[in-house]
């Protein structure tokens, strides 16, 4: 390791044929890279695997941290290798666009890389929507929006297009306007986009009041309409920051093979344009630092490209990039001025920044539902798993169970099924532990023991044979299910568990892991089953355990039986609303008299020290 420089810098791993399979950079090389040449059964799985895989290493040494993000990301889009994060769009997003660059500059819609002399707003998600709101600025900011032939066309015959005709363009190419004119509107629509939208509604409130008392009701007119056409735009745009803030705002959501982009611009406190994408997380992430990292790739593959002018001086995310100071010295450089990466805690920023998170949520979630509805990609699924785990026939009917407990107390289990790659929420099961104090392993056991014993008895509720029996967690937990099927004699149902941490396969007595690749269709539909298994198991603890903790309130009360409790939580809607009421309030409750009023209302303020109950008045009295 001597011969590796202890400077900035970055490698590339490459394979026996030479491919690069990893691209990474140091601020230390030598003690990056000795890291992974320590003992192999150290390092992280996901790092083993590329490890192994690769045969040879090779650096470059630059100045700079900056360098090295700059030049990471360049090997990264040129080599595209398989172990890195992949953020890809899965589209060609629309941009407001401006070419200032022109003598006579034109609005337009453009998509694709940005180009010098082009001033960009968005992006847009949908290209009507930058045409709409052309449409109605026009009335008010009448500048060129035709093609380079239609001007040329105008130009020769003298005769202004149908927008010069309707007011909707000053005709610059007719002369109606000179080339500095014209200019100036153009200034003031991009003054406009930018954000300084005040200044153009308060002067027309002013000209129009000013036309009306001069009775000049035409010009009055004019500018009532192009008042309310402002109006319309800055309706559309949300103020979602109320200083005024210019920034762009991060969200993700991460299932494990993929990662959801959402990101928000955010001009003058408003929302001028969004965009997202769904990116391949690659076979591994090797740096294993999560979060952190795939912030620092979005921001870098975000606005490497971009026009300096299309970065804005704040970016908010959800957490700071692996290397905040030369990713926010890189973005500082291409934008020219000072830019901010921050973590917002409270106020308008951070429900800003849940709401993109929200919106990275959905957006996932929609990609699922797509994936799923793909009854091509649901039947390649089914034959990569009978392939994969040597099943007789492709599994059919999927059944995937779930333990969910809180330190060993009220352990309950779920049962999903999955036919033909779709779940029938019709047959999902659910089950209570009937022993307290047991461990995940023993439940698990428990829970296909009775399973299966149904399915032997004929039980109409377990009428149909699943193909595929899938636990959610490791050897252990598979080895539990095993046992119940061998106790029962049961031989002719697949078997196998779904790790969480490193979506492994495992197999009974299995002394490695089935790896599917992570972009495989057996591999999501996988991950889809375990994770409804794990919320249908939720949401039945959760249930119970609110039940057993309101049980447990109300318990010593004399008159307050099953019925009665209910009809209370039904009128306040939780313990914590009937704590707070009044003697007067809880006996207008149907079926609850005076007499137990009194008798709740002084319970809960025994449960709470320091309060009391003055039953004469019906009042809650706070002691010191």
């Amino acid at each position: 390791m001597g011969e590796i420089p202890a400077k900035p810098g970055v490698y590339r791993f490459r394979d026996p044929e030479g491919r690069v399979i990893y691209v990474g950079k140091a601020k230390s090389l030598r003690s990056r890279l000795s890291s992974y040449f320590q003992d192999v059964n150290a390092l992280h799985l996901r790092t083993q695997q590329m490890v192994t895989t690769a045969s040879s290493v090779e650096w470059t040494v630059v100045d700079t941290e900056v360098e090295a993000l700059q030049l990471e990301y360049t090997w990264i889009k040129e080599f595209d290798p398989r172990f890195n994060v992949k953020y890809r769009d899965d589209k060609s997003y629309p941009w407001l666009a401006v070419t200032v660059g022109e003598d006579v500059p034109r609005v337009m819609v453009m998509r694709g890389a940005q180009r010098r002399g082009v001033r960009y707003f968005g992006p847009y998600s949908h290209a009507w929507a930058i045409r709409d709101t052309v449409d109605t600025l026009l009335r008010v900011f009448p500048m060129r929006s035709c093609s380079p032939g239609v001007f040329k066309r105008a130009e020769a015959s003298g005769r202004p297009c149908l927008l010069g005709d309707i007011g909707k363009c000053a005709a610059p190419c007719v002369g109606r306007v000179t080339t500095e004119q014209h200019r100036e509107i153009v200034d003031d629509f991009l003054s406009f986009m930018a954000g300084n939208t005040g200044g153009f509604v308060r002067d027309l409130e002013r000209r129009m009041k000013a036309a009306a008392a001069a009775e000049e009701y035409e010009v009055a007119a004019k500018c009532r309409d192009d008042l309310a056409a402002l109006n319309r735009v800055l309706e559309k745009q949300t103020v979602v920051l109320s200083d005024g803030t210019d920034a762009d705002v991060f969200g993700f959501d991460d299932n494990g093979l993929e990662v959801a982009v959402q990101i928000f611009s955010v001009r003058g406190g408003r929302i001028r344009g969004q965009r997202g994408w769904i990116a391949d997380r690659g076979d591994a992430d090797v740096s294993d630092s999560g979060l952190a990292d795939y912030v620092q790739r979005a921001l870098i593959t975000l606005y490497a490209d971009t026009a300096p002018d299309a970065v804005p001086p704040v970016v908010l995310v959800p957490a700071l990039p692996a290397d905040r100071e030369a990713v926010t010295d890189l973005l500082t450089e291409h934008r020219g001025r000072p830019v901010a990466i921050r973590v917002p805690k409270r106020g308008d920023k951070k429900r800003l920044l849940d709401t993109v998170g929200d919106n990275a949520r959905e957006a996932m979630a929609r990609h699922k539902l797509k994936r799923a509805s793909d009854l091509n990609a649901r039947s390649a699924a089914l034959e990569e798993l009978r392939a994969a785990l040597s099943l007789p026939t492709a599994p059919l009917r999927i059944e995937c169970y779930d333990i969910s407990n809180l330190q060993s107390t009220e352990i309950v289990a779920s049962m999903v099924v999955f036919e033909d790659g779709l779940p029938r929420k019709s047959e999902y099961r659910r089950f209570t532990i009937r022993q307290s104090g047991q461990s995940d392993v023993a439940a698990m056991n428990q829970v296909i023991t009775r399973r299966l014993e149904r399915l032997a008895e004929g039980s109409t509720k377990f009428a149909y044979r699943p193909s595929l029996i899938v636990v959610d967690g490791g050897p252990t937990q598979v080895g539990a299910a095993a046992r119940a099927m061998r106790d029962l004699g049961i031989a002719d149902i697949g078997l196998c568990g779904l790790a969480k941490r490193l979506e492994e396969i495992w197999l009974p007595d299995a002394a490695n892991p089935v790896v599917l690749p992570r972009s495989s269709e057996a591999l999501y539909l996988m991950q889809r089953v375990r994770d409804e298994a794990h919320r249908f198991a939720n949401t039945h603890h959760r249930e119970r355990r609110g039940r057993a903790m309101t049980a447990s309130v109300f318990d010593g009360i004399a008159g307050l039986g099953p019925t009665r409790r209910q009809a209370l939580l039904k009128v306040f809607g939780s313990v914590k609303r009937v704590r707070a009421a009044s003697v007067d309030d809880i006996a207008k409750v149907p079926g609850i008299g005076r007499a137990t009023a009194e008798s709740i209302v002084a319970q809960l303020a025994a449960d709470k020290p320091g309060r009391a109950v003055n039953m004469t008045t019906g009042e809650i009295v706070e002691g010191e």
